[in-house]
């Protein structure tokens, strides 16, 4: 006679809806996303007019591009200080090929990627090639970019602008892809959005879905012990790097066909708000956890505030003190629930 099983197997233990939820990354992101929703919806009309809702979203996406490629390279633990400067670099590269030396807009379009990608590439063999910590390595690379944004400008142009995009041959059908709007109920909604939406999708599916996301947490959590499993280390922090200066290409294409002019002095101190969106959305800053929708929704945090306070008529400056109120309170909430969801794995 078989003898009765006195206890569960912890191992087909069913794990409780409450400790599921609260072991995302995501969650504290999803809390204050509808609080921030609620309070501006109850505080002004403008914020849920059609006009307001797409002034909060096109506020938010290209941010949310930005903060997504960040969150995959924070949870590599990594973190990319130039990202900011390099989405005016690529526009800059964009809009001096097409428009002083007449190359088509995508040749110029082509040419920034490969820049941007070598950039990206270049950033990571650096950082694992001497063992320095990624904050000084892209911290010299955005000094790096930032003065010759300014020095080539100055020299071709004259002026510290580059202008005249519109009148390249190919821009019509880039700027169809890059920086057309869609109508809805008489509404122009920016195709950013469009591209925020796929990059939190992608990087999502990244993350969860594929060999390479598992190896980005292996790499972030402990690289040593990541490294002695067989995970590619080296690869994998590079291949971060490009994802983060190829979301900045997109953005810097976005921009430069959107506004069909660039400033040399563009993008300089994006990268804090892409790092703290990311945070919000989840990241830890010491790597090995966060979330590809939870950056995503940190960067909505920071569209529907920003639109918010215009909208309540509040001077701009509340802004920079609601950011340091989410960011710590992201810090507190995303150590709590790492915490919680190692106790649940356990």
């Amino acid at each position: 006679m078989a003898l009765a099983v006195q206890g569960t197997d912890e191992r087909v233990a069913r794990v409780r809806l409450a400790d599921r939820l609260v072991s995302r990354p995501e969650l504290g992101s999803v809390l204050g996303a509808l609080a921030v929703f609620v309070f501006f919806s109850v505080l002004t009309d403008q914020f849920l007019s059609p006009m307001g809702v797409a002034n909060w979203l096109d506020d938010s996406s290209t941010l949310g591009i930005m903060a997504v490629a960040v969150a995959l390279l924070m949870i590599g633990g990594e973190f990319d200080l130039s990202a900011g400067v390099m989405t005016a670099s690529t526009a800059l590269v964009t809009a001096i090929l097409a428009t002083q030396l007449g190359w088509n807009t995508w040749l110029a379009l082509l040419a920034s990627l490969v820049f941007a990608l070598g950039v990206g590439a270049l950033n990571g063999w650096l950082v694992m090639r001497t063992g320095l910590p990624s904050f000084i390595v892209t911290l010299g690379t955005f000094l790096a970019l930032q003065g010759l944004n300014l020095g080539v400008t100055r020299l071709v142009t004259g002026t510290v602008q580059v202008s005249g995009m519109r009148n390249a041959d190919g821009y019509e059908s880039a700027g169809y892809l890059f920086a057309s709007t869609v109508d809805i109920g008489g509404t122009s909604f920016p195709i950013s959005i469009v591209w925020w939406v796929l990059a939190a999708a992608v990087g999502s599916w990244v993350l969860m879905r594929t060999r390479f996301g598992n190896w980005i947490f292996a790499v972030g959590g402990a690289a040593p012990s990541a490294r002695a499993v067989g995970v590619p280390v080296v690869r994998t922090k590079i291949l971060l790097f490009m994802t983060t200066a190829f979301a900045a290409w997109l953005v810097g294409s976005i921009n430069i066909l959107r506004f069909t002019t660039v400033q040399a002095n563009q993008g300089i101190g994006l990268e804090f708000q892409f790092i703290i969106a990311a945070v919000i959305g989840g990241c830890l800053l010491t790597g090995g956890f966060g979330s590809a929708i939870g950056a995503a929704i940190g960067a909505l945090i920071f569209g529907m505030a920003r639109q918010g306070i215009v909208f309540a008529q509040w001077d701009s400056d509340w802004f920079q003190l609601f950011l340091g109120i989410m960011l710590l309170a992201a810090v507190l909430v995303n150590n709590a629930f790492r915490r919680r969801a190692e106790r649940v794995r356990k």
